[in-house]
């Protein structure tokens, strides 16, 4: 952590001394985006693109933006606790989050936790709907988050630094600074959140006991020309969070975990006339300490070491057809109390191809196999294209094979680790309409998902839990999306968008729907700027679960706030914003057991300058 600082503090101290220098000949956006997949291999799936903008009103968590802006279901231990996505009606590992091009899903426990990122960090964030194996590997089943951090390579020496301070005296402060003069292009980003956390649970007299929790993390993200045909980019990131863990309605909570994480990612880019290469470097690290009580010294520990390599090319043979190729090396090392020392080596092999037929319809089609020294992978593949057949109307289909790896806790946690696990299997097809008039797009998604050899842990007759490929599972429903960004005058604007899912996820044997999978959820918001005043409303339905043993009623919850911004001189403006949470009190549970906020308050202070 020490080095890292030492690192960023460095690196700004000489980038501040740089001169202006002549912009290079080739055009920089092609390279300011990290995941040329995502941008030219996605024509036949639903993507939900969140700007700066949004994330910046989006809430404390990832989790509270995606769960107010998407169509993706979370299930939160408490507050600012364990935060678990299901998406399409998957399981949180089905999820795959890919931050700047890589997929940093824990080896562990093939999750990511959505309360431990910060909106902030992130430029833009993309939601990406249906299988995506092919393209990002173990996980992407229901679906995949992309967390980008953009480069801007134009001549421009920004800063934003933000203070809030909320109920259950909650503090956060963030500062984030952009640098670029046409030669170099770097930004900066620190974030501090701490709160007590000790909300009351509504309907009784108690409050949310252990829940306190504090994080920190860091961004330094650079890029540098080499040449007129070649760059540098830098990724970095690191989190250190302490929390304790909130209990329950029926058990008080006593324990105590410590994360540490740091994200490496060098990548060189070569810019022929029609081909782009790429060499990715990365070293991912995750480590935890979980203190059964928090007042004690004992502790159990782990950790991983991702280390990976890939070089992509990418081709463009004609203005109709072009193709990206890739080779990807991965190498896991961890080490736990419960699971061991294991190590895996993969290699991935994945070509993409893309064609465009006519002006209104393109298709692309992929192939990836992996090699593993721990299991045989599927060869899996996928389809997808897009079609207008007017001005105003559009369809969009894809069709995949996807996987999920057995993890280091499904194969090696002692006791009950299997190491007889296979990769899960999983097909998959969506279709989805596109309706455009001016300022107004709704789409609407149907899709199918069948999975085989689902891993899941299961009590033995000895009462011990271990892991099996036991569920065949199918999913089907539909997703509707609209969006309405209107301007109603010089000055004014008006932006509607909302969500709605159905969703059936069942055991085929059993006929039953998965616990914690609502058959009904939707989300609104609404926002009407008016000159300096922005007024904004956020709603939230989530339907009943089953959970195990019985059911788990549904809510909804909304948000509101006013923000007022202006200039105080210069190049500063100013914004300051409230927002009232749980606008109308309502007791929720999306975990069973574990309350959810009552009405709080959170404001904040936010400089440009």
């Amino acid at each position: 952590m020490k080095r890292t600082l030492v690192a960023i503090v460095f690196t700004l101290s000489v980038t501040g001394q740089l001169s202006a220098q002549e912009r290079p000949l080739w055009e920089l956006e092609e390279v300011v985006v990290s995941d040329i997949r995502l941008k030219n291999y996605a024509e036949g799936h639903k993507l939900n693109h969140l700007s700066d903008s949004t994330i910046q009103h989006g809430g404390t968590f990832l989790t509270s933006l995606l769960a107010f802006h998407s169509n993706i279901h979370f299930k939160e231990n408490g507050y600012g606790m364990v935060s678990s996505p299901a998406f399409r009606g998957t399981n949180a590992s089905h999820t795959a989050v890919v931050w700047n091009g890589i997929n940093i899903n824990s080896p562990l426990n093939g999750q990511v936790d959505f309360n431990t990122l910060a909106p902030l960090n992130y430029s833009s964030v993309d939601i990406r709907s249906g299988g995506g194996s092919v393209q990002f590997g173990t996980g992407a089943i229901g679906g995949s988050v992309h967390l980008n951090n953009a480069l801007r390579f134009d001549e421009h020496f920004d800063h934003r630094a933000l203070i809030g301070y909320g109920s259950f005296d909650t503090q956060k402060v963030s500062y984030e600074q952009g640098f670029g003069n046409g030669k170099w292009s770097h930004s900066f980003g620190v974030n501090y959140l701490a709160s007590d956390n000790d909300y009351a649970y509504l309907k009784t007299d108690r409050r949310n006991q252990n829940g306190e929790f504090r994080n920190i993390s860091f961004n330094f993200n650079a890029g540098y020309v080499l040449t007129d045909k070649n760059v540098l980019r830098l990724y970095h990131q690191t989190f250190t969070g302490d929390r304790n863990l909130s209990g329950t309605l029926v058990a008080p909570g006593r324990s105590r975990y410590e994360d540490d994480r740091s994200h490496t990612q060098l990548e060189w880019v070569n810019l022929g006339q029609k081909s782009v290469s790429t060499l990715k470097l990365a070293h991912l690290y995750e480590g935890f300490k979980h203190f059964e009580n928090k007042d004690s010294d004992t502790f159990s520990e782990g950790k991983v070491t991702t280390l990976l390599a890939r070089y992509s090319h990418d081709i463009e043979f004609s203005d109709a057809f072009r193709l990206n190729s890739y080779l990807e090396y991965d190498h896991y090392r961890g080490e736990g109390g419960s699971f061991g020392s294991p190590q895996r080596n993969d290699v991935a092999l994945t070509a993409l191809a893309r064609h465009k037929v006519a002006a209104d319809f393109v298709y692309s089609v992929g192939l990836r196999k992996d090699f593993s020294s721990d299991f045989s992978s599927p060869l899996v593949f996928s389809l997808d294209g897009a079609y207008t057949l007017s001005q105003h109307y559009g369809l969009q289909l894809s069709a995949s094979r996807n996987f999920r790896s057995p993890t280091f806790n499904d194969l090696y946690w002692v006791p009950g680790g299997n190491l007889d696990l296979v990769p899960e299997n999983s097909y998959q097809i969506d279709l989805g309409q596109v309706l455009e008039f001016g300022s107004m797009t709704f789409n609407l998604n149907g899709y199918y998902i069948a999975t085989n050899d689902m891993i899941r842990w299961l009590p033995s007759g000895s009462g011990l839990w271990s892991p099996s490929n036991v569920d065949e599972v199918r999913i089907y429903g539909l997703e509707g999306e609209f969006t309405l960004d209107y301007p109603i005058q010089k000055k004014q604007a008006l932006v509607v968008k909302a969500n709605y899912a159905y969703t059936v996820s069942e055991d085929k044997a059993t006929r039953e729907q998965l616990i914690y999978v609502p058959f009904h959820r939707a989300n609104a918001s609404v926002a009407y700027n008016l000159s300096s005043v922005r007024l904004f409303y956020q709603h939230l339905y989530n339907g009943p679960v089953s959970i195990i043993g019985g059911q788990l009623a549904g809510y909804q919850v909304a948000n509101a706030g006013i923000t007022y911004s202006s200039k105080l001189g210069g190049r500063i403006q100013y914004e300051v914003g409230l927002t009232l949470n749980n606008v109308f009190n309502s007791y929720y549970e999306n975990v069973a057991l574990r309350p959810m906020p009552n009405r709080n308050i959170q404001t904040q202070l936010l400089l440009n300058f």
